[in-house]
């Protein structure tokens, strides 16, 4: 997070980005404060809050600590954000970065609720945004360079697993 807060264009939004809270929290510890967002639990109005600074020329990196909360966000991902492309003839692009995560289930269970994984989902249902489980912990730098560094008017999700805060 530390090389991607220093394009000038970003802008971190979500919960427990400005305060402690989720294993994501504490990897934005070192990036400005003035650079975090914090917003309430309202997961679909921060899909509509990522999309519309895209818009202004910002590049956000709209966080949900757990890909269930991202379900919430649905209406705007897929019919909003993925679709913007396409809306304006690729004649004008928007990009963002959209972290979430599979939540870990050590050392405590969180409960279904809190350990899902829509990856495939998602998937089926975009035709602009390119999702990417972090699986290798050796690739997580590459592969947030490339989102950060693509120039093809993709949105990029990226899939992080929570145990491996704890594992890797």
């Amino acid at each position: 997070m530390d090389y991607i807060s220093k394009n000038k264009k970003t802008i971190f939004i979500g919960q427990a980005v400005s305060y402690k809270g989720t294993a994501i929290s504490n990897t934005l510890k070192d990036v400005t404060r003035d650079k975090l967002f914090e917003l309430p639990v309202a997961e679909e109005m921060q899909m509509g809050i990522t999309i519309g600074l895209a818009m202004n020329g910002h590049i956000p990196i709209s966080i949900y600590p757990r890909f269930n909360f991202l379900l919430l966000a649905i209406n705007q991902l897929i019919n909003h954000l993925d679709k913007y492309k396409i809306m304006h003839n690729n004649k004008h692009q928007i990009k963002t970065i959209i972290r979430t995560s599979i939540g870990s289930k050590r050392p405590l269970h969180p409960q279904h609720q809190h350990i899902g994984d829509f990856t495939e989902s998602i998937k089926k249902m975009s035709s602009t945004i390119e999702i990417i489980k972090l699986n290798d912990p050796n690739k997580i730098y590459s592969f947030y360079k490339r989102a950060i560094n693509r120039k093809d008017g993709k949105s990029t999700i990226l899939v992080e697993y929570g145990d491996y805060y704890n594992d890797k």
